[in-house]
């Protein structure tokens, strides 16, 4: 549609658009913004995702003290002295739905385990110390469990190897001892023992019973009569950080 307003100035052609345009509404929120607030959130954040990092790990000391035994079959307990002992390792624990499990799983480096043997000088047998050539060597295979930090339970597998030997004479297949060393009972057929659970300072006693198998020496087995059981009563200090 064309058409003219004033004749007499010059004149203005306008067209108008018989269709109506389309148009497209945005919505657009407003919100105040606080620098301050923004920082403390980001602070915050980065707090608890360190708080959770470094608490999700663990370092663990393990240390054996005096006042252990050792028994096997039916004989009497040996007095162990088994201070010296010591081992380092890792322990995880996990977080489930923003909570902390306070079970944490413990593995500890076999090249840094350390038991010391049973010799004349740390174990005695009816009081008496072992002979002087007799000495029985604990070789670690693997040591690894769970500790309960709120409880102090305490079950780690251990497995070891134990070598019998009296100077260069003699030396006998190693016996092979797979148990679990526990703050509870522990019980089998001949043996049993109750240990203590984890206290403040990381004191406790891990007691465990295992099977002995029969090796490849006609001594030995009718010696101890094998198959028979042993029993492991520990005291230790572990420590978690």
């Amino acid at each position: 549609m064309v058409c003219k307003i004033n004749p007499s100035n010059p004149p203005i052609l306008c067209q108008f658009a018989t269709r109506k345009p389309s148009y497209r509404i945005r919505t657009v929120a407003f919100a105040s913004y606080n620098p301050d607030q923004q920082d403390q959130s980001s602070s915050t954040i980065t707090t608890t995702q360190s708080r959770q990092s470094k608490a999700d790990v663990y370092t663990a000391n393990f240390k054996s003290l005096r006042a252990c035994k050792l028994g096997i079959a039916k004989y009497p307990d040996f007095e162990y002295n088994a201070e010296g002992g010591k081992g380092n390792g890792t322990g995880a624990t996990k977080i489930t739905d923003g909570e902390f499990n306070e079970e944490i799983s413990v593995s500890f480096d076999l090249k840094t385990l350390y038991i010391p043997p049973l010799t004349s000088a740390t174990t005695k047998f009816l009081g008496l110390p072992l002979p002087p050539f007799l000495k029985i060597d604990v070789v670690p295979e693997l040591f690894q469990g769970s500790i309960n930090r709120e409880s102090g339970q305490i079950d780690l597998e251990f497995v070891a190897k134990f070598w019998f030997s009296v100077g260069s004479i003699y030396k006998a297949p190693p016996l092979l001892v797979r148990t679990v060393l526990t703050s509870e009972e522990s019980k089998g057929e001949m043996r049993s023992g109750r240990g203590e659970r984890l206290d403040k300072e990381g004191n406790c006693r891990l007691v465990g019973v295992a099977t002995v198998d029969p090796i490849d020496d006609v001594f030995m087995n009718t010696f101890l009569g094998l198959p028979t059981e042993c029993l492991a009563n520990l005291n230790a200090v572990i420590s978690l950080s």
